[in-house]
């Protein structure tokens, strides 16, 4: 089966323009069912194995998965692999198979993000500066790489993935391209362009129009762990909360705009979301914002408690 699973993922990070961390989430997935199914099938196994496979055994999965107390989201996720992977099998190699068709994903209850607080945004800047003093241009691109996501609504890979000549000349509007290869064009502020300048212009390294934006102490470009140790970094320097990530920068970003009257679809559009029900989650946020305002300080809200007193 090694053949098979390796010229899928293949076709994920060429053809589908995955990115490399969902390309291995897949190739995880995809082997750990198989070596489930050769423990359920007592040997191993190949494609004609593959396409008999049925219900009973996509059930007993499901259930191994529970016993080893795996997470209804990573359990859904490695389903949708497993999918993917039967759905270019009946493309490219004639396998077919209905019964992974009738398998239900387990319910996954969708979070709501949290916002970051104005004041905490503030703050990171003033500790980036105080922890980095050693390297002036670490705490420079730090900062740089917040204020862009901050203030753009990036995904982290996105941020990761700008070159130099995306942004020299400060464009007006970025072009960036996202998940599913989908492209859309995002507006940046000037606040944007002045921190990222800041950055480059004491950047020791990649400053080649073609070389991507954001470098390593080594050189490299940065990774997207590399990315989220900053904000560890400067969460645990401020005391502020686990839920302060890169991704509740972008939510934060998404929060301010709904709440200063942006509609649904402009707001999914600038950030890249497929559904506009991904979308519409902002919406909650919002309404549970504003439901605490008025729990607090509506006049009407304050009689209404002192009567239940």
């Amino acid at each position: 089966m090694n053949e098979y699973i390796n010229e899928f993922i293949e076709y994920l990070r060429g053809v589908k323009n995955y990115s490399e961390h969902t390309a291995t989430a897949y190739e995880t997935d995809i082997r750990e069912f198989i070596k489930f199914f050769e423990n359920f099938n007592g040997g191993e196994i190949g494609l004609s194995d593959i396409a008999r496979a049925d219900t009973i055994c996509f059930r007993a999965y499901l259930a191994d998965r529970g016993r080893h107390g795996l997470a209804h989201k990573s359990t859904a996720r490695a389903l949708s692999s497993l999918r993917g992977f039967y759905k270019y099998l009946a493309k490219h190699h004639s396998i077919k198979n209905d019964a992974i068709g009738l398998i239900s994903s387990p319910k996954v209850p969708r979070k709501l993000s949290k916002a970051i607080e104005p004041s905490d945004v503030a703050n990171m800047k003033e500790a980036i500066f105080a922890t980095e003093s050693d390297e002036p241009w670490v705490a420079a691109r730090d900062w740089a790489l917040i204020t862009l996501i901050f203030g753009c609504g990036l995904r982290i890979s996105e941020a990761l993935g700008l070159k130099n000549n995306d942004v020299n000349g400060r464009p007006e509007i970025l072009r960036i391209v996202g998940k599913g290869n989908k492209e859309r064009i995002i507006p940046v502020l000037p606040a944007v362009y002045d921190a990222i300048e800041k950055y480059t212009s004491v950047r020791p390294f990649g400053n080649s129009a073609t070389d991507e934006l954001f470098r390593s102490v080594r050189g490299l470009p940065m990774t997207p762990r590399m990315a989220e140790k900053v904000v560890e970094h400067i969460r645990n320097y401020l005391q502020l909360p686990d839920y302060v990530t890169p991704h509740a920068l972008r939510h934060t970003f998404a929060t301010a705009l709904l709440s200063g009257g942006a509609d649904l679809r402009t707001l999914q559009e600038l950030l890249g979301h497929a559904s506009l029900s991904t979308t519409q989650l902002y919406t909650k946020v919002n309404m549970a914002e504003i439901s605490n305002i008025y729990m607090h300080a509506h006049p009407r809200a304050l009689e209404e408690n002192d009567k239940d007193e």
